[in-house]
């Protein structure tokens, strides 16, 4: 199922498109995902992430760089896995039901441009399959930047 994830994705995906039309297919593909409740993108403006194209519950809108798991994915640029997003310090609680998540930073020629984000309802609920295939579709959606 992960596999078809990025041949969807691929196959959605087109230069001539808007950005956001083309990260609305991509979240909506990534919500396929088994025990997931929240995915999709944070956009980079400054020094400050902001909510992009999403599937899930509202989500938080601003999130300065260094703050909670997507902030600090921002400032580290790199993918972070959270087994349980309480003991993560900082954890910014979007929504109650997420207990694991998983971001995977968006970087073209040096420079964090957006994260893709996705949280679960269940504990541990992210690994080395995830990581893989998010950062391969990661590595994919720069081209649109």
């Amino acid at each position: 199922m992960n596999e078809l994830l990025l041949e969807q994705i691929k196959a959605t995906m087109n230069s001539k498109y808007p950005l956001m039309s083309n990260l609305s297919n991509a979240s909506a593909i990534l919500n396929q995902l088994e025990n997931i409740n929240w995915c999709g993108f944070y956009l980079v403006d400054g020094e400050t992430l902001y909510v992009g194209p999403f599937q899930g519950e509202p989500a938080c809108v601003l999130i300065p760089k260094g703050k909670g798991v997507c902030g600090t994915c921002f400032k580290q640029k790199k993918t972070i896995i959270v087994d349980d997003v309480s003991k993560f310090e900082g954890h910014i609680a979007c929504s109650a039901l997420s207990k694991s998540e998983i971001v995977v930073p968006i970087i073209k020629e040096d420079k964090v441009v957006a994260l893709i984000d996705i949280d679960a309802p269940i504990l541990n609920r992210f690994g080395q399959e995830e990581k893989e295939l998010l950062e391969e579709i990661a590595g994919f959606l720069r081209e649109f930047f």
